[in-house]
């Protein structure tokens, strides 16, 4: 019983954090439906400026202004960030704004690298809180019992603010409805940019805590907004109240999880979320949102098959691609495989988002399911190349039919979240089913067939997938198949009356996509020889998402530019800099606020005489 107890303490006083930080990210969304992906980089700052400070002022009285103080720095870097990049991306599309987002989250990593080293950093003791109480026969951390009396108390100040001041009501008012706060007259900036400071303070606030507890990274970022997103998703997006429950519930998942489920502990609080999306699709407390934000360009000129000019262009380019063998050595063509590769994972996602209108989060189990399914048939049951190639693609297929089936149920920001969490529950599999999967050390050895052991046989077979697979996905997008796709995602409501089912539609479109993907992956894992858990993360996901933008979401085929060009520039990034995230970030935020609309877009910024008219990027 007292392990129990204590157990039970040590789940709450993680839950403080996770509730500041979550908190501020559901109030963001709750008024500006910004999906602030940055958010875990404020709580990152909020740990370094706490730390320095507290280290450099003494006593009692230093520590606690640091903590302060560290709120209201970060408080203010978010207001100017509102000023300058969000307030330009209001009315765009959550993707873009996710991705701006992502964009800052990689600046501020290197950026915290370049100021306060690579280093971790350790904080001071909270003063006053240093000791340890006995309760259940167990000693508990004075500190965390402080800990578990900040949740109510935020929690309390923050229904006074929202439910006693004039700000609060104008805040739940637009919450409702921002266009009708607009209207009666309200300063619609100002009130976005105290929400934002509120929420970022809120962050900052959540980070200082830690310092007492866990040491300042520079990757506590990417760690705090996964299980940050998890509960603003799980509590219902808007809802305070609703954070509060989930952080608890997620916590206490984490903490007896290692004790009762050790070897499905981190797939639990996926399961959860997941669970919650299917039987309540707008969370615990949630509220529908209303219907998502159109992407922008894709109405603005009707997509029409290539004329036969331009196809014998495009195969031209295939040709010419096709001799680079001739011209480079191994090295570029190692890269070249792997260009073409993201070209064909890519090109799938932008099936989903663009014709199917689905924004996927999670794109990556497919990509990772690929990966494994090829590795597992190659070393465990000793298939040959050519078969595992075809077999291993269709675990990320049945990943597609069992994931699609729930996710269609969903639109949105919260479709997008239950990707990311099939996502994350297959790289905990991976991470944790060590039996078969190998855990963190991966699989190793999984070499291709001796007659495509060369790089040029391995480019030239990367090749004529990725053109193949490209190929299909046009011939789907303009087959009646793409037309009852785009009908759906154009309107719903008229689609079905005329006879489409929605539902059933969109499925097909996430196992063509999912098993694309997983062709995809499988030849990754012939590429590189080996398999890891990361070919489920975030990071691939979010890759193939930038990939897509890039390249241009109004736009058939605009991703094998986008992936041609980020999968090279990353590559060559990594290779000269050492701080490759930072100008990968500001590349991705540029986009965003000066290319909405990709590559493909700077077609629309020349004359059009200089295109024949009526043909589809």
């Amino acid at each position: 019983m007292g392990t129990f107890i204590a157990q039970f303490l040590s789940g709450l006083a993680g839950a403080a954090s996770l509730f500041l930080v979550a908190s501020g990210l559901s109030i963001i969304f709750g008024v500006t439906r910004i999906v602030n992906f940055a958010h875990g980089a404020f709580y990152m700052l909020g740990a370094y400026a706490a730390c320095i400070l507290a280290n450099t002022l003494s006593g009692a009285l230093g520590f606690w202004f640091s903590i302060l103080a560290s709120v209201l720095i970060v408080a203010v870097l978010g207001a100017l960030l509102e000023m300058t990049l969000l307030r330009r991306i209001y009315r765009a599309p959550e993707l873009f704004q996710l991705l701006a987002t992502f964009g800052v989250t990689l600046v501020v990593e290197d950026l915290v690298v370049i100021l306060f080293g690579p280093d971790d950093l350790l904080g001071p003791r909270a003063p006053g809180l240093e000791g340890a109480v006995t309760i259940a026969g167990h000693a508990i951390p004075t500190y965390d019992l402080f800990l578990i009396a900040i949740s109510p108390i935020v929690l309390g100040l923050l229904w006074l603010l929202f439910n006693r001041t004039r700000w609060g009501i104008l805040v739940r008012a637009a919450t409702q409805d921002r266009d009708m706060v607009a209207a009666l007259g309200v300063n619609q900036k100002w009130l976005f940019t105290s929400v934002f400071m509120l929420g970022v303070g809120l962050a900052a606030f959540g980070g200082a805590l830690q310092i007492p507890r866990d040491a300042v990274t520079h990757q506590m970022d990417l760690s705090i907004i996964v299980e940050a997103f998890i509960v603003v998703v799980t509590g219902g997006l808007g809802s305070v109240f609703g954070a509060l429950i989930a952080a608890v519930l997620i916590s206490e998942l984490n903490a007896f999880g290692i004790l009762a489920f050790p070897k499905i502990s981190i797939v639990l609080i996926f399961l959860v979320m997941a669970v919650v999306l299917v039987v309540r699709p707008w969370g615990l407390l949630g509220r529908p949102t209303g219907p998502a934000r159109a992407t922008l360009g894709l109405s603005i000129r009707p997509w029409r098959p290539m004329v036969p000019s331009r196809r014998l262009a495009v195969a031209g380019l295939v040709v010419l691609a096709g001799l680079l063998p001739v011209v480079a050595g191994p090295y570029v063509l190692s890269v070249g495989s792997e260009i073409l590769i993201f070209v064909l994972y890519a090109a799938s996602l932008q099936f989903l988002i663009s014709t199917g209108g689905l924004v996927s989060f999670g794109h990556a189990a497919y990509f990772g399911l690929g990966c494994y399914g090829a590795a597992l048939l190659a070393t465990a049951l000793g298939w040959p190349m050519e078969t595992a190639l075809l077999a291993g693609p269709l675990l990320g297929l049945a990943g597609a039919v069992v994931f699609g089936w729930f996710a269609v149920r969903l639109s949105g920001v919260y479709l997008a979240m239950l990707t990311l969490a099939f996502a994350q529950i297959c790289w905990s599999v991976a991470s944790q089913w060590v039996d078969v999967t190998g855990g963190d050390n991966g699989i190793l050895g999984v070499w291709p067939s001796a007659w495509a052991s060369k790089p040029w046989a391995f480019y030239e077979l990367a090749l004529a997938v990725a053109a193949c697979g490209v190929a299909l996905l046009r011939v789907a997008t303009f087959a009646p198949f793409g037309f009852a796709l785009r009908a759906v995602r154009d309107s719903e409501l008229r689609a079905e009356a005329i006879g489409i089912r929605r539902s059933r539609v969109q499925w097909a479109a996430f196992v063509l996509a999912g098993l694309l993907a997983g062709i995809s992956g499988a030849l990754f894992a012939y590429l590189k020889g080996s398999v890891f858990p990361d070919a489920f993360g975030v990071s691939t996901s979010v890759d193939g998402l930038v990939m897509v933008l890039l390249g241009g979401m109004g736009s058939v085929s605009g991703a094998v530019a986008g992936a041609g060009v980020y999968k090279a520039l990353s590559i060559w990034l990594i290779s000269v800099t050492d701080y490759s995230k930072l100008v990968l970030g500001l590349l991705i935020v540029a986009c965003v606020v000066l290319l909405p609309r990709g590559i493909a877009g700077i077609r629309d910024l020349l004359p059009r005489s200089l295109f024949a008219r009526g043909t589809a990027r």
